[in-house]
């Protein structure tokens, strides 16, 4: 490591200095200058340390004559994150998971490391807690006498090394910005430590086959804490959500190489850890005859592969401030905005003048547009203080020219409401289903929103 030389890389402009100065002489940005190690053409790495391939020497080959085999997957013994992953743990994949303190990330890999430690070599490598405290951990999920072993180790090539020699299948790394490597001077979680350590890890993992499950801290606004460039060299993001006073937690997956994005998979906290919700549309409905109140709506979300009924709530009321609040939870606040005005334009509704509050129950965070119509619906019930039938689901995008768009998984949708007893859907005309297709269920379709509330 003596040869090891360090410069200093603007993380604006790519400008490059050997020492560290507040402000970047190229692009003259401020705190942009971050550490980066230089090796020396006499710098011998160990083979652990090197390219994916190690010592085969690079070539050019065509794409007809690269030999593909089928990937490797491992299921990790609890089924809602074998979903999020696309159908199981890839052999030789790097899996970031990322969430907010205290949510629930080592229990989650506490648990898989039991299950795949049944049938697979398991390395768990803590850099935040001690042995006891794993250990303590372990016996209260119940898992205490799974074939796990322990590490309390924090320099990445030490690590490396031992890995090396025990040769696990699954390596668990709690967490990422504990780690540091001594090519990089600065101090662990810093951009420059967890991009190099990264990368060490995804190097040994792809020249092993090993799988590795990486834990990342977040910042306050939810974004994985250190450099963008980590979320490119994984294989797998993935987040894990839901409020610390609620049971459910939700895992979704951000980027996926082996499956799709965007995917969902839905866990209840227990005493005994977390475990798989078997029927995740049924936890977020609360449809209680005895209580019903203007402002709730049901909406048959799409995420992943699968379609989820959602109870959508809204409030409108007076308000005695000048400028009106608009608060959303679990839906984006600009478009709310935008479908104020087209209810405003279109429907001729105005609800500027009051206060809007929008939630979306469960603590799920809905991002489709499939939500439009549901949104809606609840608002301009809450308005006319008159309750929705409890027996209707709607969903469809709503465009700025007041039409209403079709959405994926029409189909799927609608199937997914007759299954939990619904009588009633208003669908986007485009998603209609075939006559006789879907029975027990009356499916009506709109082309606009003066249609849809015509019928409302």
């Amino acid at each position: 490591m003596s040869n090891t030389k360090v410069q200093y890389v603007c993380s604006q402009c790519g400008g490059t200095s050997l020492k560290w100065a507040g402000q970047c002489g190229d692009c003259l940005a401020w705190n942009s200058l971050t550490e980066m190690a230089l090796l020396s053409k006499n710098t011998q790495l160990s083979p652990r340390l090197r390219g994916y391939a190690g010592a085969d020497t690079p070539s050019i080959i065509d794409l007809q004559d690269v030999t593909t085999n089928h990937e490797i997957r491992w299921t990790t013994g609890l089924e809602e994150l074998d979903r999020v992953l696309g159908g199981g743990l890839v052999e030789g994949s790097v899996v970031l998971i990322g969430g907010d303190p205290g949510i629930g990330k080592s229990t989650l890999l506490l648990q898989t490391a039991a299950n795949l430690a049944n049938d697979f070599n398991t390395l768990y490598v803590t850099g935040e807690e001690s042995l006891k405290q794993v250990s303590l951990r372990a016996k209260r999920l119940g898992v205490d006498k799974a074939k796990i072993k322990l590490l309390a180790e924090t320099q990445v090539e030490k690590i490396l090394m031992l890995a090396e020699k025990n040769g696990p299948k699954v390596l668990i790394i709690d967490s990422i910005q504990t780690l540091y490597t001594e090519v990089i001077q600065s101090a662990p979680g810093s951009v420059s430590q967890v991009r190099e350590s990264a990368a060490y890890l995804v190097r040994y993992a792809k020249r092993t086959g090993t799988s590795i499950f990486i834990v990342g801290h977040v910042t306050k606004d939810g974004s994985l804490a250190g450099p963008r460039v980590l979320e490119h060299m994984v294989d797998a993001v993935l987040y894990f959500e839901g409020e610390k006073d609620s049971r459910f937690r939700v895992v979704r997956a951000f980027k996926n190489r082996f499956g799709a994005v965007n995917e969902l998979g839905l866990f209840a906290m227990t005493d005994k850890g977390l475990k798989a919700v078997n029927n995740p549309s049924a936890i977020f409905l609360s449809r209680d005859n005895s209580l019903v109140v203007a402002g709730s709506n049901i909406l048959v979300s799409w995420e992943g592969n699968r379609p989820l009924l959602i109870e959508v709530q809204a409030l409108v009321d007076e308000t005695p401030l000048a400028n009106p609040r608009r608060v959303t939870v679990g839906f984006e606040n600009n478009r709310l905005g935008m479908l104020l005005a087209v209810l405003n334009r279109h429907a001729g509704i105005s609800i500027h003048s009051l206060d809007v509050f929008i939630n979306v129950v469960g603590g799920v965070r809905i991002t489709e547009t499939g939500i439009d119509l549901a949104v809606l619906f609840a608002m301009v019930s809450s308005l006319r203080n008159k309750p929705l039938s409890q027996d209707l689901v709607v969903f469809g995008e709503i465009g700025l020219g007041g039409e209403i768009r079709p959405v994926q998984g029409g189909q799927e949708r609608i199937r997914e409401a007759q299954k939990h007893g619904f009588k009633t859907a208003i669908v986007p005309k485009a998603n209609m289903p075939k006559k006789g297709a879907i029975s027990d269920i009356e499916v009506i379709g709109v082309n606009s929103l003066q249609e849809a509330l015509t019928y409302l």
